[in-house]
């Protein structure tokens, strides 16, 4: 009996060991300096944690078997190993990670609306750091984003300078910007919104192509870029970034991190001055408009138990821009003698995210509110506008396997609108425009094999305008275990519920009655779009990159004003027809043994629509404006280590694209071929020390005419000698209208 019992025990001792589970633990180090903060997960399960200041890390209740390690950080290669975890014992381990400053295999990113690597994601999405950015440095993240492949910032004014951001050809409405994945940059204020962020608070931006409104709602209809902010407990103590250039434009981003017991924050301010009033083409007009601009933005974080997301950040902007004839004074402002374009812009932002503290589940509250002041005179028009929104979300993020994770969230934002034009009201009384749109969403993440992942998600939301819309979307990702090729197709459908009296408002300012003669329909757009990546190392150490696309949007419904009609109405009816956005594109990253690197991008795309021009009349094709066929960017970089050197050449070129022309027009309807290069030397002083400097637009390319009748700005005798019957136009543009010039900056992090 005594030695049954001891068999028994025996058995139950054994058995509790096996099933007792192990844990990991170790150190995260590059060229034998910690690396802080790293991202740590074991792939194919719901397993991770983030390694501390001092690059440690530990993984707890690990069940005996062996997993694979995935470590992760930005401004590093990934690396991947296997680790046996055995029963009740800790499983040592020492990751060593390699420098990489490429923007094609940077991993951590949150296009599912989670943090992902960015080969696990079923979404293509492309990632850049401020590192990218800084290989061409410009006072404003507007600016950086003409290094990106199939995106064009587009200026859409010669004189103010105003403009809005093209994802593969598609107009700036159908572009969603989010910051910390919010949507506090909102039609009225894009150009706005991006024009004051310091780079000093950028931890990285991402870029999605296609529709993404099963996750982020109406406006993501072309796509969306969503800037992600340093995590004030990451950021560095102190950085200055100061430069300037020879056409006297001197831009400053200073920030500070400090910790508090379990708080961190971070405040950072960028301050942009430009005074000259330059008139190089001699038409009598400012070439680029003068701006005097202060941002400020401080974000707060807080460290709780089990790593839960605790966050609250506050940014103003305030902007004094001025574009017009060189003799203009404020005194003119709104009158007809000197013509003027001034705009003076306020707006506040607050934004944070909290996760509840329920036990094994992650809630996640996010929240934002911006207001957005715009105090304008264009000529003797005055557009005086007030837009704010409130935004909310709720997510649970719910694995129920290690095969499955499930998103389940619920949404509003509440847009108020109201301005001077007859659109709102009259001066006697003003009825401001108020849109609360609600919605809820699903999204499962369903692992079919190791290699393979199906994605599927739907959205539902309920507009007052609209009624019911609903968006789904389907993704599949195919990748091998090393990450080396990974194969996406993606199907999905995007949405827009237009407010009226945001997108045209200069077209407002007359005596108009607003008339909609029908129920609108919400513009949509269905995409399907193929990605490849092949990612291939060499015996030599050199690493290659190959991302390539295929992509074709259908889009309906489009809402347009009808001016013509009725000359006493503004008629908004959904277009009769239909718009095609489909093409190619290409992102390319080798990185050579030798310290040579290069990065080049391709799009190639046709961007029409075809429109009804009378009832029951045949479709005619339309080429879409500001879309060229061929764009391409490219960075060329080389690093002279004994000196501390590194050259970087950059630059754009594009092919010839439609233009807004008058009838009879003399100015060609189609832009030439053109590049903008530059060229940077930037030299290593010290630790966190940089002096860099160099020259843009090397070729001095300047578009031609870009005014039209700039001698007769408020069209007084435009009866007078005449006869194509022009008149004042600022919208010809395919080009900045600034030439060459050269600039010097300093840069200091510690």
């Amino acid at each position: 009996m005594k030695n049954i019992f001891l068999t028994i025990w025996l058995l139950l001792a054994a058995f509790a060991a096996v099933a007792q589970p192990g844990s990991i633990r170790g150190t995260v180090r590059a060229d034998g300096k910690v690396v802080p903060f790293a991202s740590i997960g074991l792939k194919g399960t719901t397993t991770g944690t983030t390694a501390d200041e001092f690059g440690a890390f530990g993984l707890a209740n690990i069940p005996p078997g062996t997993y694979r390690l995935v470590v992760t950080a930005v401004g590093f290669q990934p690396t991947e190993r296997n680790v046996a975890v055995a029963a009740g014992k800790p499983t040592t381990v020492a990751v060593a990670l390699a420098a990489s400053s490429s923007a094609l295999g940077e991993v951590v990113v949150s296009g599912t609306l989670g943090e992902v690597l960015k080969s696990e994601s079923p979404i293509a999405v492309e990632l850049y750091t401020p590192r990218y950015f800084q290989k061409n440095p410009s006072p404003c993240l507007f600016e950086n984003l003409t290094m990106v492949n199939g995106v064009r910032p587009q200026l859409n004014c010669n004189v103010c300078g105003t403009g809005d951001i093209h994802i593969n050809g598609l107009e700036g409405p159908y572009t969603m910007v989010l910051i910390d994945g919010m949507p506090i940059v909102s039609s009225l204020s894009t150009v706005y919104g991006l024009s004051g962020i310091p780079s000093s608070l950028v931890e990285r931006v991402e870029v999605v192509k296609g529709p993404a409104s099963t996750l982020y709602g109406s406006e993501a209809v072309g796509g969306l870029i969503n800037v992600i902010t340093k995590n004030p407990a990451k950021a560095p103590r102190f950085s200055a970034d100061l430069f300037g250039t020879s056409h006297r434009d001197l831009n400053l981003d200073l920030a500070t991190a400090a910790k508090a017991g379990p708080a961190s924050t971070l405040l950072s301010t960028n301050l942009y001055g430009y005074n000259q009033r330059r008139d190089v083409n001699n038409d009598g007009f400012t070439d680029v408009p003068t701006q005097h601009r202060i941002s400020v933005f401080n974000k707060w974080s807080w460290q709780r138990p089990e790593q839960r997301v605790a966050s609250l950040a506050g940014r103003y902007y305030y902007e004094d821009r001025f574009g017009g004839q060189l003799g203009w004074r404020p005194e003119f402002r709104g009158g007809d003698s000197v013509y003027g374009e001034s705009v003076y812009t306020s707006r506040y932002e607050l934004l944070g995210q909290y996760q509840l503290p329920v036990a094994g589940q992650k809630l996640l509250l996010s929240g934002s509110f911006n207001q957005h002041r715009q105090n304008s005179a264009y000529g003797t028009t005055r557009y005086n506008a007030t837009q704010r929104v409130a935004f909310g979300q709720l997510t649970w993020a719910h694995g129920p396997s290690i095969r499955h994770n499930l998103l389940l969230g619920a949404a509003f934002r509440s847009t108020w609108y109201d301005d001077n034009t007859p659109a709102t009201g009259s001066e006697q009384h003003t009825q401001p425009d108020l849109v609360n749109l609600p919605g809820v969403f699903v999204q499962d993440e369903f692992r079919l094999t190791p290699d393979a992942t199906l994605l599927a998600g739907l959205r539902y939301d309920y507009n007052p305008r609209h009624g019911n819309i609903l968006t789904p979307r389907l993704n599949y990702k195919w990748g091998t275990v090393d990450g080396s090729r990974v194969l996406r197709v993606g199907i999905g459908n995007g949405y827009r519920v237009v407010n009226l009296f945001t997108e045209d408002h200069a077209a407002l300012t007359g005596a108009r009655q607003v008339v909609v003669p029908e129920a609108l329909r919400p513009e949509r757009s269905w995409n399907a779009n193929l990605n490849y990546t092949r990612f291939i190392t060499t015996k030599a150490g050199s690493t290659l990159t190959f991302d390539g696309s295929v992509f074709y949007t259908y889009f309906t419904n489009k809402i347009s004003p009808d001016y013509d009609t009725d000359p006493n109405q503004i008629v908004y009816r959904n277009l009769d027809g239909y718009a095609i956005s489909r093409g190619i594109s290409l992102n390319t990253d080798f990185t050579f043994s030798r310290p040579l690197k290069l990065l080049a991008g391709i799009t190639v795309m046709d961007v029409f629509r075809r429109e009804r021009t009378a009832e029951g009349g045949a479709l005619r094709r339309v080429a879409q404006l500001h879309a060229p066929v061929f764009s391409g960017t490219y960075t060329a970089s080389y690093t002279f280590t004994q000196w501390g050197l590194t050259l970087d050449y950059t630059g754009q070129v594009s092919g010839p694209m439609q233009l807004p022309v008058q009838p009879n027009d003399f100015r060609p309807s189609r832009s030439p071929w053109f590049s903008l290069q530059n060229l940077q030397a930037t030299k290593r002083l010290g630790p966190g020390l940089e002096l860099y400097g160099g020259v843009k637009n090397l070729l001095d390319f300047l578009p031609r005419h870009a005014l039209l009748r700039p001698f007769d700005p408020f069209d007084k005798t435009v009866n007078q000698n005449n006869p194509n019957g022009y008149t004042f136009d600022t919208s010809y543009n395919f080009a900045p209208l600034q030439g060459r010039r050269t600039f010097l900056g300093v840069r200091y992090s510690l």
